[in-house]
């Protein structure tokens, strides 16, 4: 009989741990959406000026946001995903926040 300290444990799934993860300790993300209003070249725009992106970043995040009609752009605390969001509203985007594995 083998005794239960000497039974090997798996390691496990990274998504069971996400899963099992309490919520308040997840990040939160600022979601834009793609809308009828913004051009590409504006989003892409306030990309690079509020949160700092290179060119190429904020070109290949608005993108997302065209093709896939969503893209996260900010993780982090929700304090920080809620100021984030109100900026992108300031700036005429539609935006919203998620916690990761919402």
């Amino acid at each position: 009989m083998v005794a239960a300290t000497e039974i090997p444990l798996a390691a496990p799934e990274t998504d069971v741990e996400e899963a099992l993860r309490p919520a308040s300790d997840r990040p939160w993300r600022t979601i834009v959406w793609n809308d009828p209003v913004n051009l590409m070249s504006y989003v892409a725009y306030v990309f690079r000026s509020y949160f700092g992106f290179s060119a190429e970043k904020a070109n290949r995040l608005m993108l997302q946001v065209h093709t896939e009609g969503r893209s996260a752009v900010s993780t982090g605390t929700r304090e920080q995903m809620e100021v984030d969001v109100q900026a992108m509203h300031s700036y005429g985007l539609w935006a919203t926040l998620a916690q990761d594995g919402d």
